[in-house]
């Protein structure tokens, strides 16, 4: 196998006109987020330009500005690599989660209307079909897009905004414990979306804050 890890026809060749260099890096960024490309993986600059089907110096900018980001650790004379992130850095991060998903339940109660709350049903019902099809990656992208909309019906835009600079990092972090959480995380979810329903801030509030929580006690129990 190759040092990149990824089989020639498992990523899309990305088409040109248009900021090749803006979705080079966002690419890489889905593949590490995703662990398609895994912690403590060397990163190769032709290998990777030749998956992509681009040039390498895309993929040497895309590296440098993900290494300034903290995903990936440029180590001198050696090249690129996945960063592995750290016991402390996850626990710090699921902190600051439980902090920003619990203040945007208790805004999208006050909030959401009846179709915002129809958005909700449909994402978890998704949801719920991709873990009885044992679907982990798509249970975590739609888990991914159901905390997504509850932000987006919370209504504050620096909310938002600091929320989706966490959600890429929880999704790094989380994505390992998807297989545990399974069924248990859908059903919080529509214990959410009933609270919702109800205009019950305080009930929504505490729902998501727990929710959050088993997330981050999953997590370090997976790594004791």
């Amino acid at each position: 196998m190759s040092s990149a890890g990824l089989p020639h026809g498992t990523v899309p060749k990305l088409e040109r006109p248009g900021p090749l260099r803006e979705r080079v890096y966002e690419t890489l960024l889905e593949l590490i987020t995703t662990r398609a490309l895994r912690p403590g993986q060397h990163l190769i600059e032709s290998e990777l330009a030749g998956h992509l089907g681009v040039s390498r110096q895309p993929v040497r900018e895309a590296l440098q500005r993900l290494n300034t980001e903290g995903w990936v650790d440029l180590r001198p004379a050696q090249g690129a690599f996945v960063r592995e992130p750290t016991e402390e850095e996850a626990d710090q991060l699921l902190s600051v989660r439980t902090l920003l998903e619990a203040e945007a339940a208790r805004l999208a109660t006050a909030n959401a209307g009846p179709a915002g709350i129809a958005a909700l049903e449909e994402v978890c019902a998704r949801g719920e079909r991709a873990v009885a099809d044992g679907d982990v990656d798509l249970a975590v992208s739609l888990d991914a897009q159901f905390h997504a909309k509850v932000m987006e019906l919370a209504g504050n835009v620096v909310l938002t905004d600091l929320a989706a600079q966490v959600g890429r990092r929880v999704r790094w972090y989380c994505t390992p414990v998807a297989r545990q959480r399974g069924k248990q995380s859908w059903i919080e979810h529509r214990e959410l979306i009933a609270a919702i329903a109800d205009r019950d801030e305080r009930r929504a509030t505490e729902i998501m804050r727990a929710h959050t929580e088993r997330t981050r006690t999953t997590h370090h129990e997976r790594e004791a």
